[in-house]
């Protein structure tokens, strides 16, 4: 089963008042491990940066200025996601982003329900309790102290590791599962799997010489014992 944990970072809040997506960062899980593979990809706004947004992730237009357009990079960038689920903190914050730019150079929409949105995940696990990313490594002891500001693809790494918290641990199932996801890519041999009985009985391993010693013990006992008996 393949997965993309993805964060992005933006201009501001919406999209529909000209805000724009600038980072786009994204790791690849294959059953709940990481496989090494990233997407990671900075993106001209063709706008100027809000201050409270610089200061959120330190994407200045300077350094922007020189960096693709969001059309120029749409196609890899759908290419790496495929069908995988997306695996997003406030999912609907960066699927409402995504989808604006991908609408906006006509290219396909990301369905809803392709994304898992682990702020839900958390809230729903620990109903109450702050569910930031930052509560989310506190919680687990996930070091995050390399984060100073907001960076798509270092995001999408700590959120691939609280994920992998949120779902039980990192590794869920420890394979052992013969239901639910981890069954699939497995043939129905697979998981109906039982223990049988040998073919061939394994061969005792007492000599007649023990057998016969064991006999002349067990006969001195008072009243010969209880092995006689159990039968």
């Amino acid at each position: 089963m393949r997965e993309i944990v993805l964060d992005t970072e933006t201009t501001g809040f919406e999209p529909e008042d000209g805000d724009r997506i600038v980072e786009i960062g994204a790791v690849e899980l294959f059953n709940h491990v990481p496989t090494g593979r990233t997407y990671h990809q900075y993106i001209n706004p063709q706008r100027s940066m809000p201050q409270e947004a610089f200061e959120v992730h330190g994407l200045g237009d300077e350094f922007l200025a020189d960096k693709p357009l969001f059309a120029a990079i749409a196609d890899a960038f759908l290419e790496f996601v495929g069908d995988a689920k997306l695996i997003i903190h406030n999912a609907t914050f960066d699927m409402k982003f995504l989808n604006a730019e991908l609408r906006w150079i006509n290219k396909p929409l990301l369905p809803a329900d392709q994304a898992i949105d682990t702020l839900a995940i958390a809230r729903r696990r620990f109903p109450g309790s702050p569910a930031s990313l930052d509560a989310l490594c506190r919680r687990f002891g996930i070091d995050n102290s390399s984060r100073t500001l907001h960076g798509a693809l270092l995001d999408s790494e700590i959120l691939a590791e609280v994920y992998l918290e949120l779902i039980g641990g990192r590794q869920p199932d420890f394979g052992l599962s013969t239901t639910g996801q981890s069954d699939q890519g497995l043939s129905t041999a697979d998981t109906q799997w039982r223990p049988r009985p040998r073919p061939q009985p394994l061969q005792p391993r007492l000599t007649e010489e023990e057998k016969a010693a064991h006999a002349a013990f067990v006969s001195k006992l008072e009243n010969g014992g209880l092995w006689p008996k159990a039968g």
